[in-house]
């Protein structure tokens, strides 16, 4: 047997699966039951105690989704990992978990629309601060930390502005005052970026972008010490945000591919970011693996791909929006990201649909924006789906 350790495209493949194969079955089985039994009450009280292994009731753990969540914490580096009915439902019940009224929690202005929601609407209704900051200012970021901090939320890149944050640099401020570190890793994926490795104590995915795929299945992760991921674990189990054997078994049969298709997409952002660049309707491109964008250097060190996801600036605001749009073949105009089909759409209807104008103002997130996220079509044939729209212009 092999000593040398699995790379991400083995372990997205095999990682987690053989103790849940049954009968001889090559793939892990849809366990739709709700509740487990056990031959007698004694065995029974040892599992529900957790002196040994196995399942009571699926709102706790379920085969299917424990199987998910093995691989997930596998290509994460992670001790332990727990799973969610949603992305938003990792993010809230992490945040939920961690912090209490009095606490201090501190992050960047551009997060995920419902990440923002949860800054600016529901954490002060439970008496947490709320410090939000100008994303690549780290001196900003470290002095706002250093004012006192329990938790430290970041995202890199950051949705949908494509931002980079120096993660090993915010996570030592973070830790030098005893907070813990949150990293929001979905729009990276674990083949281009690990936080865990970086000193994050936590790692956040929204499964249904590109871990599941596919567009077919919603889902939530987070990873981290075992110490931490029960906590949270706890906290989901009681409120219920509980992740269901199907979409854990779409979001594993999704991830077989995970590596080959970060691959692909990887390699057609960057080539679409560049012919973007030089296209005379557009204004900026938002792309963290063009040499000249601002978190390049830092996304270089940091990362192992720059992603599938860019946007950009069209000359002529919301009004060529709406024209080039509607004109491209081989995108779907959606609220989605991380698809095997490409995905567009403004923030207005996609990532900060719930955000005022003035919110997204305040973001730093453009009207005009267009966040572009690149499937694992042909990139040829996208170059030209979108030299074809931006005609409309």
């Amino acid at each position: 047997m092999s000593t040398t350790p699995p790379g991400s495209g083995t372990l997205s493949v095999w990682a987690g699966e053989d103790s849940y194969l049954a009968e001889g079955a090559t793939q892990v089985p849809v366990v739709h039951s709700v509740s487990f039994g056990y031959p007698d009450v004694d065995t029974w009280l040892e599992v529900a105690q957790g002196r040994q292994l196995g399942h009571i009731y699926s709102r706790n753990t379920n085969p299917t989704v424990q199987a998910f969540e093995e691989k997930v914490r596998q290509l994460e580096g992670a001790e332990a990992a727990t799973s969610f009915a949603t992305g938003m439902a990792a993010i809230s019940n992490t945040l939920f978990t961690l912090l209490a009224p009095g606490d201090r929690v501190v992050s960047v202005k551009d997060t995920y629309g419902g990440t923002n929601k949860l800054f600016l609407e529901f954490l002060p209704r439970l008496r947490v601060d709320v410090a939000l900051c100008d994303t690549t200012d780290h001196t900003a970021i470290e002095a706002s930390i250093a004012q006192g901090c329990t938790v430290l939320y970041l995202e890199s890149p950051t949705n949908p502005t494509l931002k980079v944050v120096d993660l090993a640099r915010l996570i030592r401020a973070a830790h030098e005052v005893g907070a813990l570190a949150v990293v929001d890793n979905t729009f990276a994926t674990p083949i281009n970026q690990n936080p865990l490795a970086l000193g994050a104590d936590l790692v956040l995915h929204s499964a249904t972008k590109f871990l599941g795929g596919h567009a077919d299945a919603l889902g939530g992760v987070a990873c981290g010490s075992a110490a931490l991921v029960n906590r949270i674990f706890h906290y989901r189990e009681i409120t219920g945000a509980t992740l269901d054997a199907m979409a854990a078994y779409l979001l594993l049969r999704g991830m077989k591919t995970l590596h080959l298709r970060i691959r692909q997409q990887n390699e057609s952002a960057l080539r679409i970011a560049r012919f973007l660049q030089a296209h005379p309707a557009v204004s900026k491109v938002f792309y963290p693996g063009l040499p000249d964008d601002e978190g390049h250097a830092i996304a270089s060190r940091q990362m192992r791909g720059y992603g599938g996801v860019l946007s950009f600036m069209l000359k002529g605001g919301f009004e060529a929006v709406r024209k080039v749009l509607p004109a491209l073949q081989y995108a779907h105009l959606a609220a989605n990201l991380g698809a095997v089909e490409t995905v567009v759409g403004p923030p207005a209807t996609t990532s900060h649909v719930e955000s005022t104008p003035a919110e997204r103002e305040a973001m730093g997130i453009p009207e005009g924006l267009v966040r572009y996220a690149v499937g694992i079509e042909d990139t040829d044939d996208l170059i030209a789906d979108l030299a074809q729209a931006l005609e409309q212009l």
